[in-house]
């Protein structure tokens, strides 16, 4: 796809996202919104999968380890056809497959996750095995920043250097807002960047919402030997700007005047990118 055609993608998932949270009266909207990009750029240019095939051998392996930001998740496999439009409509219903967090009964879901800490190093499980049984597909993973408290995403950052493991990449949704408050107040993890290098990784810093940037970086080759960080500065609420960089949207519901406030926001963005199209 086109750059502008992935940015308008990413601003459908984001109705997408509000309309689903608003429905289900339950949902993390800001963590939503701050990785759409993300999950676009990975979900629609980069990432080598096929939702009419979704066990086909040598697919690449997203692991959503940031798992409290279901619903982007779920909108993004609904609209690929990993699932039906309609059955998005059950998230969080009673009997629905569709659940707070990743769901592995789910067509395009790799692993259950929602305990923060477990994702990285699992995608190190994965890519490991992927090296040691000599195929070709490749690992990504999503983490949040506030997760990065978790000693095991330390331990795994450890594992992947060790094991050389180029063919694995993972992302921070560095928003810098966790449900307590600002990231760095609660627990610093700063110099980011410097502390990820001095495990062994290669380190990118991108404009997380910037799709032209997540898309250069995310197709270019690792280097040789070495596990790839993307720290991807995001804005936390991204497309609806009573939630941007607010900490209380975290876990929060629209109500209908806000949602109709967002949506009407997001159809002036697409109207601002139909323009610039032509």
């Amino acid at each position: 796809m086109e750059i502008i055609e992935l940015k308008k993608k990413a601003i459908d998932i984001r109705k997408d996202i509000l309309q689903l949270v608003y429905e289900a009266k339950t949902g993390h909207t800001g963590s939503d919104l701050s990785c759409t990009d993300i999950l676009v750029a990975l979900y629609y240019q980069v990432m080598t999968i096929d939702p009419n095939q979704p066990q086909m051998a040598n697919r690449d392996q997203y692991i959503q380890s940031k798992g409290h930001a279901a619903e982007v998740l779920w909108a993004v496999l609904a609209d690929k056809g990993f699932l039906s439009k309609e059955e998005l409509r059950t998230f969080s219903k009673f009997g629905s497959r569709l659940i707070g967090h990743p769901n592995n009964k789910v067509d395009g879901v790799e692993m259950n996750t929602g305990s923060l800490g477990h994702g990285l190093p699992v995608a190190v499980g994965i890519a490991l095995a992927g090296k040691m049984d000599d195929e070709s597909y490749h690992t990504y993973t999503l983490l949040g920043d506030g997760e990065l408290a978790e000693g095991s995403v330390w331990e795994g950052a450890m594992a992947a250097a060790n094991y050389r493991l180029d063919n694995l990449t993972a992302i921070i949704d560095r928003n810098g807002l966790q449900i307590s408050g600002r990231s760095e107040e609660v627990m610093s993890v700063e110099p980011l960047d410097e502390k990820w290098r001095a495990f062994g990784w290669e380190v990118l810093v991108v404009d997380g919402n910037d799709m032209e940037e997540l898309v250069q970086v995310l197709s270019e080759p690792n280097q040789p030997g070495q596990p790839k960080l993307i720290i991807a500065e995001t804005i936390k609420g991204r497309g609806f700007s009573e939630a941007e960089n607010q900490a209380g949207w975290h876990h929060k519901v629209p109500t209908e005047e806000q949602l109709i406030k967002a949506l009407a926001e997001l159809d002036q963005q697409m109207e601002v990118l139909t323009n610039e199209g032509k």
